[in-house]
């Protein structure tokens, strides 16, 4: 039965068939499940989806169709947040998805407070469950508007991986992401930053004095990240990890 589930799955383009047929037979229970999970990963499913979870920083991270899909890349912003954060720290969760992020911080940190905000329900839904054995507030909304007021210039740091790929260039996105997941999750406008605008103009009023700001986005678009943030009153660097294809760029309110 594996080799056949292996040459269905290689024989609708799945590049890792062994790999993904092991992870289907663990996570099947039942040979009656396990043949429905085959054929939606067959059918072109994102095989995240027909697991129900993702690995992320070492974490089972939960998702369900509609929502986005934790990139392996972001592990590189969520270094970048845990070296700037400390014991008791409140840390914000924007544009959070499945709460990926904010998990993996707090579970790296243990006693931070941790707030998460998205707009879609879906994606609260996942993140509700990822901080369920961590602990933290979760809220729906549009960005800043969710949070509390009393958060207002109390937040030592705030991590946003907000959508980033110019609408234009979403047609040339992977078919998996492209068709599958949500584009609100995607597009970030004619340049790809109009929600990084959106974030790093507010940030000032809920930071701390020291506080961080640290948005991941494309090594193109650094400079203009950075510029984004300088003309929002922070002071601005980028960092970059090749390896991993990751760039972030960190503001720091002074």
């Amino acid at each position: 039965m594996e080799k056949r589930i292996i040459d269905s799955l290689r024989i609708e383009g799945c590049v890792f068939a062994e790999e993904e047929t092991q992870l289907l037979i663990s996570e099947a229970g039942s040979i009656e499940n396990l043949m429905k999970m085959v054929e939606s990963r067959a059918s072109g499913l994102p095989l995240e989806y027909v697991l129900g979870f993702t690995k992320f920083c070492g974490l089972r991270i939960e998702v369900e169709q509609g929502v986005f899909v934790p990139r392996q890349r972001t592990e590189f912003l969520v270094q970048q947040a845990v070296a700037l954060t400390t014991i008791s720290d409140i840390v914000v969760d924007l544009c959070c998805g499945t709460g990926a992020v904010g998990a993996a911080v707090a579970t790296d940190l243990k006693r931070i407070v941790l707030h998460l905000v998205d707009i879609d329900p879906i994606a609260l839904k996942c993140a509700s469950r990822n901080i369920s054995n961590i602990g933290g507030h979760v809220y729906q909304g549009d960005l800043y508007q969710a949070l509390p007021h009393s958060l207002r210039g109390r937040v030592n740091v705030i991590v946003a991986n907000v959508p980033y790929v110019p609408t234009d260039a979403i047609r040339l996105l992977p078919q998996e992401a492209r068709l599958y997941e949500p584009k609100v999750a995607l597009d970030g406008g004619m340049d790809g930053l109009d929600l990084q605008r959106k974030v790093a103009d507010e940030a000032s009023q809920w930071l701390a004095h020291g506080g961080h700001l640290l948005v991941e986005t494309s090594k193109m678009q650094a400079d203009q990240t950075f510029e984004i943030f300088v003309n929002a009153g922070l002071t601005a660097k980028i960092a970059r990890n090749e390896e991993m294809d990751a760039t972030v760029v960190i503001g720091k309110k002074e």
